[in-house]
């Protein structure tokens, strides 16, 4: 008897350790059905980013280590000598100055403008949509259009800005405004300011009114002014909404181009020049391409240096999910 239920112990546990059947073949093909259709939605994004994105930037990275003047092969190796000039030439210097410049202009001026701008048409006012409209619209134009239009404004001696200026008695600012080192960096920030102002007002609004229309009326009922309704419950909840446009408003500070280059080209004197027009002025009009590599190259690592730190230090609340949410107005 002992011996028949060892036999019957046996007989189940090796049937409860036995191996499950092998999966069914049309399990396999739809698994392999699934893996393929991956492949052919990625595959494609892939080879983009690869050609596009990788392949720009490995070989930006070699051609700074040349002098190569853009023709025939890259013979001339220098190392870090490109590098090592760029950081000696007080032109550059100063690009990175007037980068810092309109970095700081653009966060403490312009997006609080377009804060205040947002929470005034978040309002009910009358034809609130047709201001709203109004001030996105500049940035729907192009930045050559934009710059074009404000070079005929600026032009000395029959522009607007000079007969305006004369109207308001500021005489000494007729034909100064892109034509003098000491004018011609505020005068490009408020073309800025009126091209890019409306974007970020864009933003706030939809920050705004995501915004509890509750918790609102709730501190207005517990007797909080409107002030205190902005201090302790508005911008906080806003948070979310301005780091971006903090963000996206200093990366496109770092990289401005077109705009400049079409009004000043980065003159009088490299007075208005940035490090895209200084790279862009090496490779394309010096046939410096190799010094151009390395400014790009410096570019490219102030922007990724700092949206690292920025997304690892400041954006980190935000991408962990902690975002404003809830009902509209």
């Amino acid at each position: 008897m002992p011996s028949s239920v060892s036999t019957l112990t046996e007989e189940r546990t090796e049937e409860s350790v036995a191996a499950p059947p092998p999966p069914p073949a049309r399990s396999r093909l739809g698994r392999w059905g699934a893996w393929a259709s991956v492949a052919w939605f990625l595959v494609p994004a892939l080879v983009l980013f690869l050609v596009f994105v990788l392949a720009p930037i490995v070989v930006a990275v070699w051609t700074g280590f040349h002098k190569w003047g853009g023709i025939g092969p890259m013979a001339d190796f220098v190392g870090f000598a490109n590098y090592t000039k760029l950081f000696d030439d007080q032109v550059f210097i100063g690009d990175l100055w007037r980068g810092l410049y309109l970095i700081l202009m653009s966060v403490l001026v312009q997006l609080p403008f377009a804060l205040f701008t947002a929470v005034l048409l978040n309002q009910k006012l009358r034809g609130r949509a047709v201001y709203r409209m109004l001030f996105f619209a500049p940035y729907i134009l192009s930045e050559v259009v934009t710059a074009v239009l404000f070079t005929m404004i600026f032009l000395p001696g029959a522009g607007m800005a000079d007969h305006l200026a004369g109207l308001l008695g500021l005489e000494g600012l007729q034909g100064k405004w892109l034509a003098d080192p000491s004018t011609v960096m505020p005068t490009l920030f408020v073309v800025m300011i009126w091209k890019y102002f409306g974007f970020h007002m864009m933003l706030f609004l939809a920050g705004l009114q995501s915004i509890p229309s509750e918790i609102l009326e709730a501190a207005s009922i517990d007797g909080a002014g409107a002030w205190q309704r902005f201090r302790y419950i508005t911008l906080p909840l806003l948070g979310p909404t301005i780091r971006i446009s903090v963000f996206l408003s200093i990366i496109g500070s770092i990289q401005l181009f077109d705009l400049v280059w079409v009004m000043t080209a980065g003159g009088p004197n490299h007075s208005s020049e940035t490090m895209a027009i200084a790279m862009f002025q090496f490779g394309f009009k010096r046939y410096q391409v190799g010094y151009a590599s390395a400014i790009s190259v410096v570019l490219f690592m102030i922007s990724l240096v700092f949206s690292l730190f920025y997304q690892r230090y400041v954006l980190r609340r935000d991408l962990s999910g902690a975002v404003t949410s809830g009902g509209g107005r």
